[in-house]
């Protein structure tokens, strides 16, 4: 498993950013340019990747005001998963965007580069839209 991380501190109480975090239909202000199609709701997300795949997710587990954990709702080119883990440090909340991909030698090379961006990507919306 590869495995991509980003972290960002934001000057929020833990509660306000899980329950941004905790509904899908946020998740959309997070993605880059280059997403299409997205449609939500409260537990679910699908969206295109421009050029690329289509792709379906899911809220799989939520531990209030610490984690959540996303899965594909449908079988994705490749396996992956995607978790916010979230820590209270008083009035501000350090948050740890990863996700964890299945890929071989080959995706490796040709994936690494734009998953890595966009976890910094979310982690970066993430601050500015609850700056």
């Amino acid at each position: 498993m590869t495995v991509f991380k980003s972290k960002v501190t934001i000057n929020r109480p833990v509660h306000d950013v899980y329950s941004f975090l905790a509904d899908m239909n946020n998740h959309k202000g997070l993605m880059p340019e280059n997403i299409l199609d997205w449609n939500s709701t409260f537990n679910t997300a699908s969206f295109n990747v421009q050029n690329m795949a289509k792709l379906s997710l899911k809220i799989e587990n939520r531990k209030e005001d610490r984690e959540i954990q996303i899965i594909p709702a449908e079988k994705p080119p490749f396996d992956l998963g995607l978790k916010w883990e979230l820590f209270s440090v008083g009035d501000y909340t350090d948050v740890v965007f990863t996700i964890s991909a299945d890929l071989n030698m080959m995706l490796k090379m040709m994936a690494s580069g734009p998953l890595q961006k966009l976890t910094n990507h979310q982690t970066q919306s993430l601050s500015s839209i609850l700056s």
